[in-house]
């Protein structure tokens, strides 16, 4: 049986790796927004990348997480006033993205 609930939105979080626990906190306190979340390994690159480690410079790349967090868009956009508000960061970006259906396999 497939099951669906009403997500509409998928929002995107991309974090330095130095952020992880301070984000997952801060989900882990807030289920109103996030009732569950998927944290992936990722690299950044380009204009915005912030490179901190010798390695980095030299592969012209960062380590980032990705944090993929499913829910309806009005209260995405409230995590993140809440996020913003919590850790100032220029070096998290976000983007939310409309999300066509969500379920779980039953």
């Amino acid at each position: 049986m497939i099951t669906s609930l009403t997500y509409n939105a998928l929002l995107t979080l991309a974090i330095p790796v130095t952020l992880e626990e301070d984000v997952l906190d801060f989900l882990t306190l807030h289920p109103q927004w996030a009732r569950g979340f998927t944290i992936v390994d990722a690299e950044g690159m380009g204009s915005g990348a912030t490179l901190l480690s010798t390695m980095e410079k030299v592969q012209g790349r960062c380590r980032r997480k990705l944090v993929l967090i499913a829910g309806v868009d009005s209260q995405l956009r409230d995590l993140l006033e809440a996020l913003a508000a919590e850790i100032r960061n220029p070096d998290v970006a976000w983007w939310i993205t409309a999300l066509s259906g969500f379920g779980r396999l039953h």
